[in-house]
């Protein structure tokens, strides 16, 4: 069987499943859970996995939602794909960013991988299939960064490539993503009366203010890709009382891990400064895993253009991206693929209410069936084709 009468196989499967798909992934969105506490979503995504014939195993690298489904073709000892699938919610926003999609469309693709590799075994293909449900890719929670997690768990040792899909305003094969550092930071001070004895209080939330004002100034002298952001979750309780304690909760970002080191030490010092200007102490502490910047593999991220064409749609090959994620950690130990599928006009951002309703709309559902079709496509290619796997590794190793 020739390459394109595979890949028009893999695209029929997803067709036939299309229905199963959606509905899974409407699940996720009428159904939002937030990172560490996706129970409903992955046993949903890896309870398909398992009634397909995946053999699937559950709560790996430590983590309660986190599963692996793998089905090994012929000896097992050819080619070792894997594709990821997140499913985790927004606090007080749902799926704005759209992972019940990334989930649905990488368990159709993995179930329509499943049923045409299984006809390819008879004729002789040999390789491992693998579907990964990796939980707590916002950095909303506490020990945020499944795919980290399952990096240092070992995972990804015996894995040759790694792909995925997220919902965009545009479609394109992904690319650049910033390193991460979550913190949260927390200062003490001393409790008095603001009107009758101010001067015995040390106002916490000053030391909090005065950080952010640190970090604005800093922001002129660190490099374009910096990104420095955060909330105060705690700032007291009563205009008539000092606070003793606030609390940021903040992310740091640059374009690459070395340079993020720096910019984190500076983000402390300008801390360090606040509270010393308010008489008060600081304490950091980190609330998610750090993600690494994005390596692209280009020559992973054209052969997944050329099947996205292939399905009657357009493409950037520009790499692009933003945010942080932490497929990047992936991408430093695998050549890997996280391209972007449009499920929203460019003047929608993600992370808002629109993208939302949209990751639950008519345009979620073409971008979950169009995502799995592509990237079954793709997987096909990893598999049969030896000089894109060569191509892959050199670029992997070069870069």
């Amino acid at each position: 069987m020739d390459v394109n009468t595979i890949k028009d196989r893999v695209v029929e499967v997803v067709d036939q499943r299309a229905e199963e798909i959606w509905a899974a992934a409407l699940d996720m969105h009428e159904n939002p859970e937030l990172g560490h506490q996706e129970f409903r979503a992955a046993e949903l995504l890896s309870g398909m996995l398992e009634e397909a014939g995946f053999e699937v195993q559950r709560r790996v690298a430590g983590m309660e939602t986190s599963f692996v489904g793998e089905k090994s073709f012929g000896d097992g000892d050819g080619y070792t794909l894997a594709i990821l699938a997140e499913y985790d919610a927004l606090p007080g926003m749902g799926h704005s960013c759209g992972h019940n999609v990334i989930g649905a469309a990488g368990i159709g693709a993995g179930l329509a991988l499943l049923e045409v590799l299984e006809d390819l075994e008879a004729g002789g293909f040999s390789g491992t299939l693998r579907v990964m449900g990796a939980p707590a890719e916002e950095g909303a929670v506490d020990n945020a960064g499944g795919k980290v997690l399952m990096v240092e768990a070992g995972l990804f040792e015996d894995v040759d490539c790694a792909i995925m899909i997220h919902p965009s305003s545009v479609n394109g094969i992904g690319g650049r993503s910033l390193a991460r550092e979550a913190m949260e930071i927390t200062y003490h001070g001393k409790s008095s009366h603001a009107a009758a004895s101010p001067e015995r209080g040390r106002n916490a939330l000053d030391a909090a203010i005065q950080t952010f004002n640190g970090w604005n100034a800093l922001r002129q002298h660190v490099t374009d890709d910096v990104r420095i952001h955060g909330v105060i979750t705690d700032g007291g309780h009563s205009p008539n009382i000092v606070p003793a304690r606030a609390q940021i909760r903040m992310y740091a970002r640059a374009a690459d891990v070395d340079y993020l080191d720096e910019v984190v030490q500076r983000i402390k010092d300008c801390a360090e400064g606040g509270a010393r200007a308010a008489g008060c102490t600081v304490e950091f502490r980190p609330t998610a895993n750090r993600y690494a910047n994005m390596k692209p593999n280009l020559t992973l991220g054209s052969s997944y253009a050329d099947n996205f064409r292939a399905l009657g749609e357009d493409i950037s090959e520009t790499p692009g991206g933003g945010g942080s994620t932490d497929m990047g950690n992936v991408s430093q130990v695998v050549p890997s693929l996280h391209p972007y599928v449009a499920i929203v006009p460019p003047s929608v951002a993600g992370h808002s209410i629109e993208f939302c309703e949209a990751a639950g709309s008519e345009a979620g559902r073409k971008g979950t069936i169009l995502g799995a079709k592509a990237l079954a496509m793709t997987a096909v290619d990893c598999f049969t084709d030896a000089d894109l796997q060569a191509a892959m590794l050199a670029e992997f190793k070069r870069t």
